[in-house]
């Protein structure tokens, strides 16, 4: 259940990275008001996925989640460059976050 909680905390590391971008410097409301909640929500589901697994494990894969999502997002939504650098970047967090899975005892 600690994978699942960590897993849709990552996810909500991206929504509200995204809408970060939106509230313009929080000076928008709607967005700034996404961002607050959904960062609370993705802190919350990172607690309580630590409760169970290791700091490093837990904050590296919310953390790599958050960054992977957030290139994804930047680029099909934002239409941010995509290049081979920032692909293979990319690519190696992603397998970062694999071999941090897989080495997990949890």
């Amino acid at each position: 259940m600690a994978w699942i909680f960590l897993f849709v905390a990552g996810l909500l590391e991206v929504v509200w990275a995204f809408y970060m971008k939106q509230s313009n410097g929080f000076t928008r409301v709607l967005p700034t008001a996404i961002t607050l909640i959904t960062m609370l929500a993705s802190f919350g589901l990172l607690s309580v996925a630590m409760k169970t697994l290791p700091l490093g494990t837990a904050y590296t894969v919310w953390t790599g989640i958050g960054a992977v999502g957030a290139f994804i997002v930047g680029i099909a939504v934002l239409g941010e460059p995509m290049n081979a650098m920032r692909l293979l970047a990319a690519m190696l967090i992603l397998a970062g976050l694999i071999l941090m899975k897989l080495s997990s005892t949890h």
